[in-house]
């Protein structure tokens, strides 16, 4: 293929223009970033690059002018025809596409490439548009706090040169919020940049707060053409509106006792909260500053009672509590150590004084009864150590005293039986008495056991071997008496004859019982067999008259009478 010469490819545009067949695409949109370079495709591959002879890029300048950028002829380089400000920006790709660099919103025009392949001429306009994204989103004058139920300005949020004009809405804890005429007013305004052609858009936001917009989050937010949403950093304002609730509160260790200190702390619920209050006490008003707490030392059961706390600048706004300080008192009557004698009375008194409803617990020797000791006649068991614990919620008291029961010692029981080897008598000696006392024998022998001396008791045990028969006696003393028992021992020898002659009394005894028994059996058998026979012979003589059947009737009753009464006597 021969080259063209400028003058000739200058006639073959011309003749394209009037004569030859000319071919114009569907109009296509081309979408690019402001800064950014902008590739502007050509033809699409609806030709082939090696029958493209010549390609020239123009675009409109307006109001039906055009103007050139580039001319490519086959197998030639690119000829920059652009002496504007496309002079510099415009260079061709090797699929022909025009390559606009540093776009700007001047760009978005119609821009067309014209393909001559031999004879045939085609134009591809391409229509461009750029976008550009907001610089950022920020809010500006902040309003430092929003008053319940007052518009206030909260803030403005700006969108920085934008293509198209950014739309800005605003969020409370991530809603959208909506302008109603009431509560939320929002104000939008577009300034365009005479220069760039930018758009800074700008939002202001007048909110009518509500308690609860406490440590709400406020944002604003755009959704570029393209790109990624934009969220601006959140603003937290502080809420303010005036006290409408005011609790008193009673700070105390549980349970509140006399010389406790006890803290009157005053909460509101304005923002910000009140820092001066009024504390009305039982006889007296107590204003505080810069401090919402009063502190009661030393607390008493008189300081029971009921106590209030109100603002200083709204003495209506005020709140009260019952402060109730705990005691427990008593008094048991006798106490510490008690010494009595036995069989005496003793009157035990138990006085409470209390705030509440108690409840009492008595123990002895560490053990719990089932109700309180009484002590009409002191008996030795009553010794011992009692305690008495009143108790009242978390309050407890004790008190105790430890009894002792003295008096003359009294043998209870005087005993004695045969030793396990059968070689010696155990002799056993129970008594009560206190002081201890001293247990004595009227024979010598040897101490076998020697009980503890427990609740008055105590029990003594010796072992003697007698030779003949004895009186042995036991003797017990204290400081306050003596008490003397006898009781009879026999000598072992003459238990054992005893035994003897017991054992030969019981066997002459049984004999005398087996004869006995032996004997009814027999009469029992002698006794049946005579019967057996006679029946035997009254059915022989059936034939005789009624007269002598009676008779045999009435002897025959007295015969078994005896039978049974012989039978009776045998199983005895």
């Amino acid at each position: 293929m021969h080259l063209l010469s400028a003058s000739c490819v200058c006639a073959l545009l011309a003749v394209a223009t009037t004569a030859l067949f000319r071919q114009v695409a569907g109009l296509e949109t081309v979408s690019g970033l402001y800064g950014e370079t902008l590739e502007i495709p050509c033809h699409n591959g609806a030709i082939q690059e090696d029958d493209v002879l010549i390609t020239k890029w123009k675009y409109d300048k307006g109001e039906g002018l055009p103007g050139d950028l580039l001319v490519k002829q086959k197998n030639h380089n690119v000829l920059i025809s652009a002496t504007d400000e496309y002079k510099d920006r415009v260079s061709m790709a090797a699929n022909s596409s025009l390559l606009l660099s540093a776009a700007k919103l001047s760009d978005q025009r119609t821009f067309t490439c014209m393909v001559v392949a031999h004879l045939d001429i085609r134009e591809y306009p391409i229509n461009v548009v750029i976008y550009k994204s907001p610089e950022g989103l920020e809010i500006s004058d902040q309003a430092e706090a929003l008053e319940i139920g007052k518009p206030t300005k909260l803030g403005t949020c700006v969108a920085k040169d934008a293509s198209p004009a950014a739309n800005i809405t605003w969020l409370k804890n991530n809603k959208p919020l909506v302008a109603d005429g009431k509560g939320i007013s929002i104000e939008p305004t577009v300034l365009v940049d005479p220069i760039t052609g930018l758009s800074t858009t700008t939002s202001t936001l007048v909110y009518s707060a509500e308690k609860e917009d406490t440590d709400a989050q406020f944002t604003c937010s755009t959704q570029p053409t393209v790109g990624s949403e934009l969220v601006s950093s959140p603003v937290t304002l502080t809420i303010t509106y005036s006290t409408e609730n005011i609790v008193l509160q009673v700070i105390a260790q549980e349970p509140l006792v006399e010389g406790d200190n006890v803290t009157l702390k005053c909460v509101a619920d304005g923002n910000p909260a009140p820092t001066s209050f009024n504390f009305h006490l039982q006889e007296e008003t107590v204003t505080v500053e810069n401090s919402n707490t009063y502190t009661i030392r030393n607390v008493s059961r008189e300081t029971s009672g009921e106590y209030k706390c109100s603002l200083i600048d709204d003495p209506l706004m005020e709140a009260s509590k019952d402060v109730t300080v705990n005691y427990l008192d008593i008094n048991l009557s006798p106490s510490g150590n008690i010494v009595e004698r036995v069989g005496e009375a003793l009157d035990l008194t138990l006085q409470i004084d209390s705030s509440g409803e108690s409840k009492v617990f008595w123990t002895k020797d560490n053990i719990m009864l089932d109700k309180e000791p009484k002590f009409a006649a002191l008996t030795y068991s009553d010794s011992g150590s009692y305690e008495c614990e009143v108790t009242m919620g978390l309050l407890s008291r004790k008190a105790s005293f430890d009894l002792i029961v003295e008096g003359a010692p009294v043998i209870k029981q005087l005993s004695k039986h045969r030793g396990e080897d059968g070689q010696h008598k155990v002799l056993i000696c129970e008594a009560e008495g206190s002081p201890k006392p001293a247990v004595s024998w009227s024979i010598n022998g040897t101490l076998l056991d020697e009980s503890p001396f427990i609740n008055g008791k105590i029990t003594h045990k010796i072992t003697v071997v007698p030779s003949a028969n004895l009186t042995v006696s036991c003797t017990v003393t204290n400081d306050f008496g003596t008490d003397t028992r006898a009781i009879n021992v026999s000598s072992l020898i003459e238990e054992v004859r005893m035994d003897k002659r017991d054992q030969s009394d019981d066997s002459d005894q049984t004999k005398l019982v087996v004869g006995v028994v032996v004997g009814l059996l027999i009469a029992t058998l002698v006794i049946g067999l005579a019967y057996w026979v006679y029946m035997k012979k009254s059915k022989q003589g059936s034939w005789k008259t009624g007269e002598k059947e009676n008779g045999s009737s009435e002897e025959e009753k007295k015969l078994e009478e005896k039978v049974e009464e012989n039978s009776q006597k045998a199983e005895v």
